[in-house]
């Protein structure tokens, strides 16, 4: 069975049951928690050199940055976690 998957912008797709947390990167510890998982080699930037507007923590700790709103990422995750969708992301960009 394929993963459910859910997009986090320009075609960049994220593993449904590893996120832990979708998170604004604005306070001091999230610039922190970014650092931290650039240091260790487990920061993903899925940007596409664009403004990082919310930051993704998944299970395995990596850090996934998106340029997509926080609110954007939650409503499309809490979609395809309600409706059961599987295999692509609830939008393409």
């Amino acid at each position: 069975m394929a993963p459910k998957l859910l997009n986090v912008g320009f075609g960049n797709m994220v593993a449904i049951a590893r996120i832990i947390a979708i998170v604004d990167p604005g306070s001091a510890p999230m610039k922190r928690l970014k650092d931290e998982a650039k240091q260790a080699g487990k920061l993903v930037d899925a940007t596409n050199g664009r403004r990082t507007r919310s930051i993704i923590v998944t299970d395995s700790d990596h850090v996934v940055l998106s340029a997509i709103q926080t609110e954007t990422i939650t409503q499309r995750f809490e979609a395809d976690v309600l409706s059961g969708r599987s295999g692509k992301g609830s939008r393409t960009e």
